[in-house]
């Protein structure tokens, strides 16, 4: 079987998010380990988010059953993006028999994309 999802968000969102509510957005979206990954830089932090919804593409499950801290995309040394499954994420990862990922994270001034491949 192979699975892809894709997505893209406007950095300012996440500008707007972070000044609004501050840790409380924070603690919502990302693990501590993203957040000393992107050292809180928006733009790093917006393609983690895209790229969450892309692995929930992917799962078919969307945002909702898999919350946010489920999936989790940390850095390699090489700077290359990682994926980590948790809890429900990992529970229909296994279902669907996905065992293999990819993740391609991007940006530019203005937005962040991301796009995932499982098989």
């Amino acid at each position: 079987m192979l699975r892809c999802g894709i997505d893209v968000l406007e950095i300012e969102r996440v500008n707007e998010g972070v000044e609004r509510f501050g840790d409380r957005f924070m603690n919502r979206f990302f693990t501590e380990a993203e957040r000393n990954d992107c050292d809180n830089m928006p733009h790093r932090l917006a393609a983690r988010i895209t790229a969450k919804e892309a692995v929930a593409k992917a799962l078919g499950t969307g945002i909702g059953k898999v919350q946010w801290k489920d999936i989790e995309i940390r850095n390699a040394a090489s700077g290359r993006p990682v994926l980590h499954l948790y809890n429900h994420a990992a529970q229909v990862a296994q279902e669907l028999g996905l065992t293999e990922w990819d993740i391609s994270l991007s940006h530019s001034d203005e937005l962040a994309t991301a796009m995932c491949v499982a098989m």
